[in-house]
């Protein structure tokens, strides 16, 4: 299936910034289920300074602001073939030994909520228990989108009973490393059922399973990824797979408008 993707992300600012940086991580990378056919970012009220490939092996550009802009608009497209392998991406490949995603961050500490979860997870094939780990988080969290904050980690949302897809990453992986199975988080896109526009991108996890190497699942629509699903970025959790991250001087504020498109090609 070929996807045709539109990223837009634009910052309004009520004062002239003097100077700001930030990372985009927005680029897919052609891999064993998915060939970029095209891909171009368009930077308005910056410029793109350079771009390179993170110890994830994921492609970031560094954009600088315009001197005293009032605007930045961050606009990444492209079309992207991809093909279902049910959710598994294989090997696992890059600089990052395996073991590095056994390690707990900020976000994805173990906690009681973590605890009580695994404590339903039933005894079984690892990956017939990692399902069963993706059902028990969408039951316990209830995806309700603005109930939860950007920097809620898992336990929060938890103890929340409410998120978004970051959420159900973020109690995935920390479930899944205290069980001793490296899980990372992933960013992507992904064309949904009835509308092409969408105001975020989509987040979900992989487990990396003896036999089978790095396996997807997508606790908030219930299933592993198919030919909808662009990997674009991974990391440790959300900090370091996020679309947009950056800094700036001054003290302006913002306003931030995101617009997404993905449909079939």
């Amino acid at each position: 299936m070929q996807l045709r993707i539109k990223h837009k992300t634009r910052y309004d600012f009520d004062a002239p910034v003097p100077f700001g940086l930030q990372q985009l991580r927005k680029t897919p990378k052609s891999f064993r289920n998915q060939q970029v056919l095209s891909w171009e970012t368009t930077v308005r009220g910056g410029q793109k300074e350079l771009s390179f490939e993170d110890f994830h092996r994921n492609t970031v550009e560094l954009i600088s602001f315009t001197p005293n802009t009032t605007s930045i608009e961050l606009i990444s497209e492209g079309v992207v073939e991809v093909q279902d392998t049910h959710g598994v991406t294989g090997p696992h490949e890059g600089p990052a030994p395996l073991w590095l995603f056994q390690r707990e961050t900020g976000r994805t500490k173990a906690g009681k909520g973590v605890r009580q979860i695994l404590r339903a997870v039933p005894e079984g094939d690892p990956l017939e228990q990692l399902h069963a780990l993706s059902a028990l988080i969408r039951g316990r969290i209830a995806y309700e989108p603005g109930a939860s904050h950007p920097d809620w980690s898992a336990e929060e949302a938890i103890a929340g009973g409410s998120g978004v897809c970051q959420d159900h990453s973020h109690v995935f992986v920390s479930c899944a490393r205290a069980m001793g199975v490296p899980a990372r988080y992933v960013s992507g896109y992904l064309m949904m059922d009835g509308t092409e526009l969408q105001d975020a991108t989509h987040a979900w996890a992989e487990a990396h399973i003896e036999g089978l190497g790095w396996v997807g699942f997508d606790v908030s629509n219930g299933i592993s990824p198919d030919g909808r699903y662009v990997r674009v970025a991974t990391g440790l959790d959300y900090a370091q797979a996020a679309p947009v991250i950056g800094s700036r001087i001054g003290a302006a504020d913002e306003a931030l408008k995101v617009q997404l498109e993905v449909a079939q090609q």
